[in-house]
């Protein structure tokens, strides 16, 4: 093709460079509001597909956003707080802490998803479905770890109250405590979840002289618990359970 022919691109340099800013600035925008705007601030004819090649051009690209918890000024400053006490602790002194959460495990059916490669003629074969089911049996455990091993796993029978985590803690985290610690001293973490800082609760905790790990709200990626979690559920998927019993022999 000899030089000048061809369809001109609709957007120049120029262009490209003042919707790249409107982007990165307006990250969570969809592409039809991106389209929108392309087409009003460039007086153009854009579709939502010349409009997604050009945002390529950009070096830019759509993908799912991470899910994190929400945390206002008042906790950044009070993660940063405790970041800072905490920054000269030893390993000894981690070694001390004893991790403690709670996760829901789902059970799996099937490998099918929400996308399918198929043709036209094979909309109605079994293998082309996305199986659902009414209510997936989640199961949720408790389960605690320290720098000296696993503690106990246990399975909490519908919704935690107050309670319901004493029985826990009773029958579950102080033989953990004194299985891995042998005695020695530990600091027991846990998260800010309603049953844990409930009256009752911190009552129970002072009666049986459990020392605490103060913790900041909304962190869970300052646990390491956090990562047996993932781990466990990774193996999960891999051996995809589905029934509630095996689930929990798995587990």
């Amino acid at each position: 093709m000899r030089k000048g022919q061809g369809r001109k691109p609709k957007l120049n340099g120029h262009d490209l460079r003042a919707l790249r800013r409107h982007c990165i600035k307006n990250c969570h925008s969809s592409i039809n509001d991106i389209t929108v705007w392309a087409q009003d601030y460039f007086r153009k004819s854009l579709s939502s597909t010349t409009v997604r090649s050009y945002i390529r051009k950009c070096q830019l690209k759509l993908y799912c956003a991470k899910r994190k918890p929400y945390i206002n000024s008042v906790q950044k400053r009070r993660r940063l707080l405790w970041a800072r006490r905490h920054l000269g602790w030893s390993i000894v002194q981690w070694k001390h802490v004893l991790w403690s959460d709670e996760s829901v495990f789902q059970i799996f059916f099937g490998r099918n998803g929400r996308r399918v490669l198929r043709t036209k003629e094979e909309k109605d074969h079994p293998d082309c479905y996305q199986i659902q089911v009414q209510k997936p049996g989640p199961v949720m455990v408790w389960g605690c770890v320290s720098a000296f091993g696993k503690g106990n796993l246990h399975f909490c029978d519908g919704t935690i109250n107050a309670e319901k985590y004493i029985s826990v803690l009773e029958e579950q985290m102080l033989p953990s405590s004194r299985r891995l610690f042998q005695g020695r001293p530990c600091l027991f973490q846990q998260d800010n979840a309603k049953p844990h800082t409930a009256c009752i609760t911190k009552a129970w905790l002072r009666k049986k002289r459990v020392r605490m790990l103060d913790w900041p709200a909304c962190s869970p990626d300052l646990s390491p618990v956090e990562n047996v979690w993932r781990i466990l559920k990774r193996k999960m998927r891999q051996r995809r359970p589905r029934t509630v019993a095996y689930l929990k022999r798995c587990l």
